[in-house]
């Protein structure tokens, strides 16, 4: 075979590829739309927000958590004093979200009239874990990040069954 039957053979199946591609496209449209229109909103309460928020206390019951906050000598508490700002600055604008411009404002898509609440809620919440993490490991060493985690995916949970 010489090149121009190549170069035929490869458009030819470039030009099938293309459409049967764009008739897959269109039907999967199709029915995206009809089930985007049939889909219902999840349930605010459900087993996965419970489930991380029993593992939440659980394991905060389990590990003594706040004996060992009030009590235990070898936390860093420059680091833990930053990361509760730090948690309380993530929780103000997460509350200030929900309470405020949902419930009593009624606005339900506040990301888009206010896009710079999400990125600084975020990034504060992630700095405050990492503030925890360090001013804790002393006493829990690896297991800290583990602790911690379950505790955020707690408070996640239990705020977005709020909200």
């Amino acid at each position: 075979m010489n090149d121009s039957e190549f170069s035929a053979l490869r458009n030819r199946f470039n030009r099938e590829g293309e459409l049967l591609f764009q008739s897959e496209t269109q039907e999967d449209e199709e029915k995206k739309g009809k089930e985007e229109k049939d889909a219902k909103p999840l349930p605010r309460i459900n087993r996965h927000s419970i489930f991380w928020t029993v593992v939440s206390v659980a394991v905060t019951y389990y590990v003594d958590f706040f004996h060992h906050i009030m009590e235990n000598e070898n936390i860093n508490r420059w680091w833990f004093n930053v990361g509760l700002v730090l948690f309380g600055i993530s929780l103000s604008l997460a509350m200030f979200c929900i309470f405020y411009l949902e419930w009593f404002k009624g606005i339900q898509h506040y990301d888009q009239e206010y896009p710079a609440i999400a990125p600084i809620t975020t990034a504060a919440f992630l700095s405050a874990s990492c503030s925890f993490n360090i001013a804790l490991w002393p006493i829990w060493s690896v297991f800290t990040p583990v602790i911690l985690f379950a505790q955020f995916m707690g408070v996640v949970m239990f705020i977005s069954m709020l909200g």
